[in-house]
């Protein structure tokens, strides 16, 4: 089921990084991938050879775990997630296949079957029989550590170029995308992106995202580009990337191959970002942090918890007064809408309980709210 999430904000042009021509697999050198144990962390840098070895040598540590994936009208990137064989990538990769061609960098190739699909976060997974020295499990970090200017590697098939490894930093965190429309006439959003401006092109979908101690933090998916290849059509990148974060991919992962679908845990409320000074004044707000509740969906949990939205008209149209402000959920402070929603699709499942602190009429209060499933 669905959570509802409407964020009436500008919404993001992002071009899915996957190519809808298959070209031709480029064989790489054969590797003899062993399952791994913790990556090492490898040393602090102090000169630039420091940082090309480093390099060099996280790329051979992990290339064994990338895979390209075909499915005859698409073609993009994954990554070895388990000792059994499933590959996470994104939906918009297998989108519509039930079996996709999956090659290793070995040379190896085999036939994979799609064993669930997430539209929300755009994640997939694909199970592949292949022999033992084949699938070598990446390791999987955290990404809840990640901070803004941090090192990170992308390494996918960006244009069917096998094996290809970018390098740049952690450019924002926290960033939502539009996913679908919602029954209740909004839309629901894709929470806890990376942004990063290592390069992701078309090919590069559904391809690992690594810090630099060889850990996938994320799950390359999208590009923000208003420039097209006039030949191909593809998106061109801008240096505006997109990544879905690991600790989300991993729980939707591992709902798809528990039980072939992932449920969310819905509040059932709609929120304002990045109000102007003009509509903070119209509400009558002293504070310019928190996530503002426009309105509330009849007998949704939030409003089965007495959470309120604005119901009293401003002097201006596009706000009404009265809403609760959120500030914090389980005592983890809440700056805007999509930090409240990271929280809750990382942390949270439907039926749990969490405690939302809201100003109103300039007193804090403490609401516990029963999470349902996303309608």
């Amino acid at each position: 089921m669905k959570r509802v999430l409407l964020i009436l904000s500008i919404l993001i042009l992002a071009s899915l990084a996957c190519q809808t021509t298959a070209l031709p697999t480029l064989a790489q050198p054969t590797l003899a991938p062993s399952n791994p144990v913790s990556p090492p962390i490898l040393p602090e840098l102090t000169n630039p050879s420091e940082n090309e070895e480093r390099l060099v040598a996280l790329y051979a540590q992990v290339i064994p775990g990338v895979v390209s994936l075909n499915t005859g009208s698409s073609q993009g990137s994954g990554f070895v997630f388990d000792s059994n064989g499933h590959i996470i990538t994104n939906q918009h990769v297998v989108d519509g296949a039930s079996e996709v061609e999956v090659a290793f960098t070995s040379g190896y190739k085999a036939y994979g079957t799609v064993i669930g699909a997430d539209v929300d976060a755009d994640i997939a997974v694909v199970k592949v029989e292949a022999p033992t020295d084949q699938i070598y499990p990446l390791a999987i970090g955290d990404s809840s550590q990640l901070q803004v200017g941090q090192s990170v590697v992308a390494i996918g098939n960006p244009f069917g170029l096998n094996g290809t490894m970018t390098v740049g930093i952690v450019s924002g965190l926290g960033r939502t995308q539009f996913a679908h429309a919602s029954p209740e006439g909004g839309f629901f959003s894709t929470a806890d992106i990376i942004q990063t401006d290592a390069a992701i092109n078309p090919g590069n979908s559904g391809g690992p995202l690594f810090n630099m101690n060889g850990e996938v933090v994320g799950v390359n998916q999208s590009i923000r580009t208003e420039n097209v290849n006039e030949i191909t059509g593809n998106a061109v990148n801008s240096g505006v990337g997109f990544s879905i974060s690991i600790n989300l991919a991993k729980r939707v992962a591992e709902g798809l191959i528990e039980d072939g679908n992932y449920e969310y845990p819905y509040l059932g409320i709609s929120s304002r970002d990045d109000l102007t000074l003009a509509e903070i004044e119209a509400l009558g707000l002293n504070t310019y942090t928190g996530a503002y509740v426009a309105t509330v969906t009849e007998g949704g949990p939030a409003d089965q918890a007495g959470i309120r939205g604005g119901t009293t008209p401003t002097s201006l149209p596009t706000v009404n007064a009265g809403g609760d402000v959120i500030t914090a959920i389980d005592g983890v402070p809440v700056n805007n809408f999509d930090q409240l929603l990271s929280y809750l699709v990382t942390n949270k499942a439907p039926g749990e309980t969490v405690t939302l602190t809201v100003l109103r009429d300039g007193q804090t209060l403490d609401v516990p709210v029963t999470l349902g499933e996303r309608p």
